[in-house]
């Protein structure tokens, strides 16, 4: 293959922006160097200046190209949910399961890469930089706004400050748990088997939901009772 059929291939940018996944999952961003990637995938650097330009939109294709299957995945199932509920208020596990077992069922692909992608999405969220920390934000915005608000119709009696905090500490309880075991290694000597990777969802899915069911903190149960009696 000439350089200029290595250069618009589209293998060769599909190869890319595996090669570029992995690194960054392994790395880091400020890490992985233009000039690992292309010689792990086995291309010169004009090869991925023709497919991106530059290494911030290498990295912001990384994420669009399995983001935008999983914000449509995502309110597809909600979609659907709606639908059903005919204008009631979806019960709760539903709304979580449609948010957070679609990203469950990525990380469980270890043939397509969604495992190492969600793994790359967990790191990002627990180690982020401005960057792309601003393209998520803008990613998923609209699907996060679109559970958000459901969440907010299914529980009338939790306050919506309340809500959104807890849906911040499900982000943070699935994105500390793709991202691997390796910061549990630092803190314990306990071995957990990583090799069913459908495990995860498992475990993940109840802690979840306990956490979204878990009483009102008293200042704010005191609140809710507050406004009951007058």
């Amino acid at each position: 293959m000439s350089a200029t059929d290595q250069k618009q291939s589209p293998d060769t940018r599909e190869r890319i922006l595996d090669v570029a996944e992995l690194l960054f999952m392994q790395h880091g961003f400020e890490a992985t160097s233009m000039r690992t990637i292309t010689g792990r995938a086995g291309v010169n650097l004009a090869s991925v200046n023709y497919h991106f330009g530059s290494k911030e939109a290498l990295i912001q294709e990384v994420f669009r190209r399995r983001l935008t299957w999983l914000n449509r995945e995502r309110l597809r199932e909600l979609d659907r949910l709606e639908r059903e509920a005919k204008g009631a208020p979806l019960k709760p596990h539903l709304i979580v399961e449609a948010f957070f077992g679609v990203a469950l069922r990525m990380a469980a692909d270890t043939e397509h890469g969604g495992h190492t992608f969600m793994r790359l999405l967990g790191r990002t969220y627990t180690e982020p930089t401005e960057f792309v920390r601003n393209f998520l934000a803008e990613e998923y915005s609209a699907v996060v706004e679109r559970f958000k608000e459901a969440l907010i119709k299914a529980l009338p009696g939790v306050p919506r400050e309340e809500i959104l905090w807890r849906f911040h500490f499900m982000l943070g309880a699935m994105s500390y748990a793709i991202s691997g075991t390796d910061a549990l290694k630092l803190v314990t000597e306990c071995e957990l088997d990583e090799k069913d990777p459908g495990a995860l969802a498992r475990r993940l899915m109840p802690f979840l939901l306990g956490g979204l069911r878990a009483p009102l903190a008293e200042p704010q149960a005191k609140q809710k009772n507050a406004r009951k009696a007058a």
